[in-house]
């Protein structure tokens, strides 16, 4: 496919997102659609769609309006290419620019305000969590996010991960968020057939994920129940650096659907548990991690669709259902055990306010420390809190 080509499948695809359609959803829909379209092709359109999102409202004002056609503009005017070199340049390529659509928008000289691509009602929410922080960080989750691998500790050694991964035309470099961390600087793309991914060397995951399992405290030999465990990324992080004994639940079953297969080539043992068994058996745990469902305003790089998704009333019902969580899963910690509470979240409200709030009906746990990541520091935005119970 020809550039111009990508851009017409891009307006195709934010036009059936404006529709209703999951972003994910809707590229894979197209890829059906349009079996002719190769792999690097779609992996371009996806790139395109998603850059689109992050940058929805910025697109809008340089492009002149909200439909797909005008926010792809609005992408072509941004990246500097000539408008005349995509539309209408070939067959395949978007029609050509109407004399309305060529003076439409804001062509030269555009600033994005420090709010600018976020809902109106998100922008204080971040301001009231990190003041004159925001707009950096407001300007960083309009940009793709790194790609980052975590070494599997029990395996191998950072040093010699990134040097066979270089022998594979993967180049990295190491990550000052995690011992674990790796950033991904060439070949991503070959990730997924690299023997040391299929060996469970290395895995796919954020280094603040990663960062955030290596706050979680853990002795060879303790329990650890990951309560909120979806595909497992932080309960393996752990294994990987402790020998220890895990636990796995989550609410929603099929969100571990992908948890034994990484832990079979992780070489990890995590026992998969329900609500019932663990109550039943009044189970009692050194360390529970409750890494509690959230906004994910801390990932909006590689799901930008979340913040146009999200609204105030969701946001509200989210907290709730995170104070019913923690709520829930504190009474699994035993005695001077601990309870580790971790968000994707960016805001307040979520994060420490929660742990406040928590604090103030459970007076047997104490607060030890609580640490944030933003995407400043290179990876997802985090929030993590560590407490013990006394």
């Amino acid at each position: 496919m020809t550039p111009a080509a990508r851009i017409n499948a891009a307006i195709d695809v934010i036009d059936s997102i404006h529709s209703g359609e999951l972003a994910d959803r809707a590229l894979a829909s197209w890829g059906r659609k349009n079996r002719y379209a190769g792999s690097k092709d779609r992996a371009a359109i996806g790139d395109i769609v998603y850059d689109v999102l992050r940058n929805k409202h910025s697109f809008s004002e340089i492009g002149g309006g909200q439909t797909g056609r005008a926010l792809l503009l609005g992408y072509v005017r941004a990246s500097g290419q000539d408008t005349d070199t995509v539309f209408g340049s070939d067959r395949y390529a978007p029609v050509k620019l109407s004399d309305d659509e060529h003076n439409s928008g804001v062509k030269d000289g555009f600033v994005a305000g420090e709010g600018a691509d976020f809902p109106d009602w998100i922008w204080p929410e971040l301001v009231r969590s990190y003041d004159d922080k925001a707009a950096a960080i407001a300007h960083t989750l309009r940009s793709r996010a790194p790609i980052y691998l975590r070494v599997n500790l029990s395996k191998l050694n950072r040093d010699d991960a990134i040097a066979s991964l270089a022998d594979e035309g993967i180049i990295g470099k190491s990550s000052p968020l995690s011992p674990s961390a790796v950033q991904v600087l060439e070949g991503e793309r070959k990730i997924r057939r690299s023997p040391l991914f299929l060996n469970g060397e290395v895995e796919l995951q954020d280094a603040s994920s990663q960062a955030v399992a290596d706050l979680v405290p853990l002795e060879t030999g303790e329990k650890l129940l990951d309560f909120c465990a979806g595909a497992g990324g932080k309960v393996l992080a752990v294994a990987g650096r402790v020998r220890g004994d895990f636990y796995a639940h989550d609410v929603d079953v099929r969100r571990m659907k992908d948890l034994q297969p990484r832990a079979t080539r992780a070489g990890a043992s995590v026992k998969q548990v329900s609500l019932e068994n663990i109550t039943q058996e009044e189970a009692q745990f050194d360390t529970v991690l409750v890494d509690a469902p959230c906004s994910g305003s801390g990932s909006w790089r590689r799901d930008p669709q979340g913040k146009w998704l999200l609204d105030e009333e969701k946001f509200d019902q989210v907290v709730q259902l995170q104070q019913q969580v923690l709520d829930q899963a504190s009474i699994f910690v035993r005695p001077q055990g601990h309870l580790v509470y971790a968000t994707c979240s960016l805001f307040q409200r979520e994060n420490e306010r929660q742990v406040e709030s928590f604090l103030h009906h459970n007076k047997a746990f104490l607060l030890l420390s609580d640490h944030h990541f933003t995407p400043l520091e290179g990876g997802d935005g985090f929030y993590c809190a560590v407490l013990r119970k006394n």
